[in-house]
């Protein structure tokens, strides 16, 4: 029996892998993978929920998305050249220091810098959620691939809407009336 994860806003940390200016016009569903991405970004502000984002070989794959740093004006940055943002000196170190024991992870490509970074983050003793609509690759098999190579890893596979109401947990609140707009 597999261990049931809950998915708490104060549990969580946003971690977006990799959703750079230059790599955007090469993955397949770029645009609807950015709407959910940006549906949890802007609910993980509204709910304080902090957000990391990595950049993979700047000079060669350009900034994150404007959108993205947009919606997360209070978001953590980290440069890499490892595909796992796990084997950068100091990464991990930095993952901890938020104290939030759920990733929820989100980003390109699936079938690389996604799937090395959340087994390592299993690896590390994380709860790995993955926002398979907010996930992709230049090929959508190599999707597939990835993300069931991490379900059998023991990470949750799931949405950005049933995130979005798992941190919520509750309807007829002023912060449920700020963040329903985002998810209609």
């Amino acid at each position: 029996m597999s261990k049931v994860i809950n998915v708490q806003s104060a549990s969580s940390l946003l971690l977006i892998i990799d959703l750079q200016i230059k790599l955007a016009p090469s993955i397949s569903g770029f645009d609807s993978i950015l709407e959910s991405v940006l549906k949890l970004a802007k609910v993980s502000d509204i709910l304080k929920i902090p957000a990391l984002i990595t950049e993979q070989y700047i000079i060669g794959l350009g900034q994150t998305s404007a959108a993205i740093k947009h919606a997360l004006p209070d978001a953590s940055y980290f440069h890499k050249t490892y595909f796992s943002a796990c084997a950068e000196p100091g990464f991990l170190e930095h993952i901890k220091s938020y104290g939030k024991k759920q990733i929820i992870v989100v980003g390109t490509e699936a079938h690389v810098c996604v799937l090395q970074t959340c087994l390592d983050l299993i690896q590390n003793g994380f709860e790995v959620i993955l926002v398979h609509d907010a996930v992709g690759s230049r090929n959508p098999q190599h999707k597939n691939l990835a993300v069931e190579q991490l379900r059998q890893a023991g990470a949750v596979i799931s949405c950005a809407e049933i995130v979005i109401f798992q941190w919520t947990k509750k309807a007829a609140t002023p912060t449920f009336k700020k963040i329903l707009p985002i998810i209609k």
